[in-house]
């Protein structure tokens, strides 16, 4: 991949971003009004609007993919250190597969009864969520091996350090605070979603405005008369 096409991805991933941020406020201004506070994110895509928070798990898909597509063909030109980034892309791709699996297999709102597909979304959920907070994490930590990353890796290691955190917190409620999610879980799911996308779009604006090292000039060989 060129860097032309890498820089063009890397501007998909910051515009998908802007773009999910858009259509979730959109779904949650809509009927019939989930709380943002309380309720999972994914409720949104259940109800009469709910195809938009659909295309925005898409959407979220999509853009991660296209992050991960650029990420690793920039690490093949980072230098042989690069090449640890293969952990964390992999946990990435467990993120943005995840994400496309969600818009496939709807949950289950609250008081209603258990189903199949409400199942699979959550175990996807749960591995998906992992695979973007350690996904994040091990890339930022390994950024200290890359001296061309080095500016970025105290942003990127700060942000990731704080999705790991909230992802944490988001699973404990889910599974042992039945209390605390009815009354925070979904804060703590969106404030988890907004920091790996956080994440993504610090990356992303860094490879797009970062500054090829020009290349080396040929040095031409003497004559010998």
């Amino acid at each position: 991949m060129t860097d032309s096409s890498a820089r063009r991805l890397y501007a998909a991933a910051l515009v998908g971003v802007f773009i999910y941020v858009v259509l979730d406020a959109i779904a949650q201004s809509l009927p019939p009004h989930y709380s943002p506070i309380s309720q999972a994110e994914s409720d949104l895509a259940v109800g009469p609007f709910g195809y938009i928070m659909t295309v925005n798990f898409l959407n979220r898909g999509l853009l991660s993919f296209a992050f991960l597509a650029a990420f690793a063909s920039s690490a093949k030109k980072l230098g042989p250190s690069a090449s640890g980034f293969r952990t964390g892309i992999a946990l990435l791709a467990v993120w943005s597969v995840g994400a496309v699996l969600l818009a496939v297999f709807p949950t289950d709102v609250p008081a209603t009864p258990a189903t199949l597909h409400g199942l699979i979304h959550l175990v996807v959920a749960v591995f998906a969520f992992l695979g973007g907070a350690f996904g994040a994490l091990a890339v930022s930590l390994r950024m200290r091996k890359v001296a061309a990353l080095r500016r970025i890796r105290s942003q990127a290691l700060t942000v990731a350090c704080i999705s790991v955190f909230l992802c944490i917190l988001d699973l404990l409620e889910r599974s042992i605070s039945k209390a605390l999610a009815n009354d925070y879980g979904g804060l703590i799911e969106r404030l988890f979603l907004g920091s790996v996308l956080l994440w993504i779009a610090i990356m992303s604006g860094y490879f797009v405005t970062r500054e090829e090292a020009p290349a080396t000039p040929a040095v031409a060989e003497p004559r010998i008369v």
